[in-house]
């Protein structure tokens, strides 16, 4: 369902039974909202869940970045006052994690709990030269161009030999993504300065990383659950960065338990 938050057409889905809590989920860079079918629906049982696309991704509306996680985390504030949503548990992967971070600092009465899967707080050392070159590539060559080098980053060698459909399925997300909502979001990650800020969020919060994800490295998740007191941390092993994915059934357990804990 296509709705209007913060000035900007949303692909949106809410599914679940009324009365339900809410999960709201926020995906990936390059992927949008069926990025969470397998989770979806395996929550939707139990709890209401909120997806939506990020701005340029999926069937949102492209809008010219810039963007930034402030603008980002009131996105979602902005689709949840849509659906009437007053409080949610926040999944998000990777970008996603990085603005259920932003979102849990700046609306902590808004957040029930929080999964952070795959993400950062702060970029690794030597990452900040990655992101121009990124966004240069995809300016001036198309998405169709980092479409191999993000798969070798998002899947452990081998991990898709005998899952076809699953290769094609995610390929077809990463050149569906508009440039210029690629290339706001690179430039919100470009500038991701949360280490010293999520110490403040107090939610209850589990991290949860593939032990052989390069892209957002399990160092960046051990730092995320090292500034979080009380946080737990869940690593996967022969996974890489895209985990609710390629590894469904025990993302889809360890967020559940999570869930029910809180």
């Amino acid at each position: 369902m296509t709705i209007t938050a913060n000035g900007i057409d949303f692909e949106t889905s809410f599914e679940g039974p009324e009365g339900a809590p809410v999960v709201t989920m926020s995906h990936s860079l390059c992927c949008d909202l069926t990025a969470w079918d397998e989770l979806a629906e395996d929550l939707k049982k139990d709890y209401r869940v909120l997806r939506y696309s990020l701005r340029g991704h999926g069937k949102s509306a492209p809008v010219k970045g810039p963007y930034d996680f402030k603008m980002l985390a009131e996105d979602v504030a902005a689709i949840q006052d849509a659906y009437g949503v007053a409080e949610s548990h926040f999944v998000g992967l990777s970008i996603g994690g990085m603005i259920a971070q932003e979102f849990a600092l700046r609306y902590p009465e808004r957040t029930t709990s929080l999964v952070i899967s795959s993400s950062l707080c702060a970029l690794p050392d030597g990452a900040a030269a990655l992101w121009p070159e990124r966004i240069r590539l995809a300016s001036e060559e198309g998405l169709e161009a980092t479409v191999e080098p993000t798969m070798s980053r998002w899947f452990v060698e081998g991990s898709l030999d005998n899952r076809p459909e699953l290769g094609e399925r995610v390929r077809k997300m990463i050149v569906d993504t508009s440039i210029d909502g690629y290339v706001g979001c690179c430039h919100a990650i470009a500038g991701i300065d949360l280490k010293d800020r999520i110490p403040a969020i107090k939610k209850k919060t589990l991290v949860i990383v593939g032990r052989e994800d390069m892209g957002t490295p399990l160092s960046s998740s051990e730092l995320i659950h090292r500034q979080i007191e009380g946080s737990n941390l869940v690593v996967i092993d022969n996974a890489a960065h895209q985990l609710a994915i390629d590894k469904p059934e025990e993302f889809n357990r360890n967020v559940r338990a999570h869930l029910a804990s809180v």
